[in-house]
């Protein structure tokens, strides 16, 4: 065997150790970020506060440096609806679980009642004495409210109930937090030679919280993946300092109608209009089929890009164009005339909005590839 190719089979190795080791911090990131110590990433037990704190250490150990030069935390308030104690529901005296046989809608408000339920279409039954919703699914998916509504709402598994629904026990509390205090992190690395043109990384690192004292929501893809891809960029910029000045931020309250994000972009501690381009990343666990870009539409010289590099490397097996939507945390910031896109992956589990969507089960087909990508992307978009 050849010196040089000696040497060639010793880099291959390297490279292979280093992939490696991604992986496992990957994996460790997405595994803290979905433990119950998190509690969801939401809005009892501690949970947002205690991401939002993970966040800031891991800027900190990368050495990223706060926008304002004094803090990694943006505070602001807004109101929700929680439901933090034991929850218990009964239909047709069969006891339900909660996350797995039902859900709570997220507007409901509390009580204790025994409610006897009319069928006022084929998916729904209602007691109007009693102002008790009971809804079947053919899945069952939670989400936020910011306030309580004149009645409790129960979303129940299809399967598990048998003929017609006539007897509902509740046993609900919420509690509505009308001055919630959130923080959108964010960190940055000085450019070597053109230190206030910014490319911009975001994700939203809240989820869905507990439902209840028991129940949890882990968002491991949602948004779990994606703040662990901008973590991992993060931490590869900061050894790899680039021209452009790189900004990291990860938003609160998506969940709750891109209030985070809103807030930023009303409350910017930096100008806008030096914003290069912005990348947004939400749900990017999977990739059996590629990944979709909104806002390909807009800014067709980019997405050309992003397809040419792809189309080099064979990295993912298709890029779909989607238009203008408001659907994650780039949207105010296109409404505010920054460029940006928004980055998700396309195939792979179902699991969203559930108490399903676990690291464990997220396969993560294309997180190296779409890492790659991404970094290949702002190589040439800063040339």
């Amino acid at each position: 065997m050849s010196a040089r190719n000696y040497s060639l089979i010793i880099l291959l190795l390297c490279v292979n150790i280093l992939n490696a080791q991604d992986l496992v911090k990957t994996r460790k990131i997405l595994d803290t970020l979905t433990s119950k110590t998190m509690w969801g990433r939401g809005y009892t037990n501690n949970g947002l506060t205690s991401a939002a704190n993970y966040i800031v250490n891991e800027f900190k150990a990368y050495g990223l440096t706060p926008l304002d030069g004094e803090s990694y935390k943006q505070e602001f308030l807004f109101s929700v609806n929680t439901f933090p104690n034991h929850m218990s529901v009964a239909i047709n005296s069969k006891s339900l679980s909660p996350g797995k046989d039902f859900v709570v809608l997220p507007e409901s408000k509390g009580q204790v009642v025994s409610a006897n339920l009319k069928q006022t279409d084929s998916n729904t039954y209602v007691d109007a004495s009693t102002k008790v919703v009971v809804v079947l699914k053919d899945k069952l998916t939670w989400s936020v409210a910011q306030k309580p509504e004149e009645y409790t709402g129960i979303a129940v598994l299809k399967t598990e109930v048998q003929g017609k629904l006539e007897k509902a026990e509740i046993n609900i509390s919420n509690t509505h937090l009308k001055d919630f205090a959130a923080s959108n992190i964010y960190g940055s690395i000085k450019g070597t030679t053109k230190p206030d043109s910014l490319i911009v990384f975001t994700a939203h690192y809240d989820h869905l919280g507990g439902m209840g004292k028991d129940t949890y929501f882990p968002g491991a893809n949602d948004n779990g993946s994606g703040i662990t891809l901008l973590l991992q960029l993060a931490a590869h910029y900061a050894k790899n300092p680039q021209r452009y000045s790189m900004v990291f931020i990860c938003f609160a309250a998506e969940e709750a109608g891109l209030l985070g994000s809103k807030y930023f972009t009303e409350n910017p501690p930096l100008p806008l209009s030096h914003i290069r381009f912005l990348i947004n990343t939400d749900m990017v666990g999977t990739g059996d089929t590629g990944i979709t870009v909104v806002n390909a539409t807009e800014h067709p010289k980019e997405f050309a890009l992003l397809n040419q590099i792809n189309n080099k490397n064979r990295w993912l097996p298709k890029i779909n164009s989607r238009g203008k939507a408001a659907n994650s945390d780039h949207y105010y910031f296109t409404e505010k005339g920054v460029p940006a896109f928004f980055i998700y992956t396309t195939g792979g589990i179902a699991a969203y909005h559930d108490i399903y969507d676990k690291a464990v089960t997220l396969p993560l087909t294309k997180f190296a590839e779409l890492f790659k990508l991404i970094v290949a992307f702002n190589t040439e978009l800063t040339k």
